[in-house]
């Protein structure tokens, strides 16, 4: 099985985009999870946190779905729908478009540079559900705000959302942060459970100005990763809601990959998020796939010269970081 593929990033959240419009690729879904677990194994020449499938809608500019490493397939993923935002909008030569996710058609725009030389995408976040059900978490309660959950922890407290991923969000001190809790948490959660069956992400967020929060997300399906899109949006909106942050204004939100902007918009007690950030591309790449032997070949490799752009706003967000948490 031949195919050519590009890989890229938002935040570091890395990804290896597939590209069905412009191939004639037709893969079945036990072969997307395959290509998912073989193709993003870090063992391997590529290596990701997952796949972009970029499909054909019947009523929008394109169609994403998204496969983590363990072959699971994840409802949104914020940073990988600004990779997918930006080669729709390149691939048509347009300015902003419409992209068919899993749970709901999500309009994206190509926005002025988030810093000097990169290419910069806004994608709206939604819908979002504070129903328990949704998620699902099973408590005797329909919704969570900000209250400890007995199973998990004395200290900390915590929110629950659905942006359509499921998330459990704290609020976090430095301590809370350098100890192995959020660690021992989230593994608890996506493994064998009776409160989170089909596993959470798992955010701890430390506001550090105002305006400025850093997330770190432990995500369902891959662990930790550098950024988390819904994680960050999810997070933003949490802050709002507890005052910390305004609603309408531009939250920066610091994570180990870089740094993204969210605005959280409120309508008649609705919300949804436009989360802003950079499409950033590393290489493209072609590979022959053996799925029944579980390997593959990479007959071609071009690097492209957009990573050294990024890593300048990295190297500025790590000292922020240093000098702030």
């Amino acid at each position: 099985m031949h195919i050519e593929l590009l890989k890229g990033h938002g935040s570091g959240n890395d990804f290896l985009l597939i590209d069905e419009i412009s191939n004639n690729y037709t893969f079945s879904e036990e072969e997307r999870a395959n290509l998912a677990r073989l193709l993003c194994n870090r063992e391997t020449s590529l290596g990701a946190d997952g796949i972009l499938f970029v499909m054909e809608s019947d009523h929008a500019e394109g169609r994403m779905r998204v496969f983590n490493t363990d072959g699971s397939e994840a409802s949104m993923c914020g940073n990988g729908l600004r990779l997918v935002a930006r080669y729709i909008c390149e691939l048509q030569g347009r300015t902003d478009a419409v992209i068919e996710t899993m749970k709901a058609d999500l309009k994206v725009s190509k926005r002025n540079e988030i810093y000097p030389d990169i290419h910069t995408y806004q994608v709206e976040i939604s819908p979002v559900l504070f129903d328990l059900k949704a998620l699902p978490l099973n408590l005797d309660k329909t919704d969570l705000l900000n209250e400890k959950i007995d199973e998990l922890s004395d200290e900390l407290r915590f929110s629950a959302l659905a942006v359509p991923n499921p998330h459990l969000i704290a609020l976090v001190e430095k301590e809370q942060l350098e100890c192995g809790l959020q660690k021992q948490l989230s593994e608890k959660l996506n493994g064998p459970n009776d409160l989170c069956p089909d596993g959470v992400n798992v955010s701890f967020v430390k506001p550090l100005q105002e305006g400025v929060i850093y997330v770190r997300t432990f995500e369902r399906g891959v662990g930790f990763t550098n950024a988390c899109g819904t994680a960050m949006s999810a997070s933003t909106l949490v802050t709002c809601l507890q005052g910390i942050n305004e609603y309408e204004s531009v939250v920066n939100v610091c994570n180990n990959g870089g740094k993204v902007q969210c605005v959280v918009h409120r309508n008649n007690g609705e919300y949804y998020i436009d989360l802003i950030g950079n499409a950033t591309y590393l290489y493209q790449a072609a590979v022959e796939v053996d799925l029944q032997q579980k390997s593959f070949t990479m007959n071609s490799q071009i690097h492209l010269a957009e990573q050294p752009s990024y890593e300048k706003l990295q190297d500025d967000v790590q000292r922020f970081l240093a000098e702030t948490i």
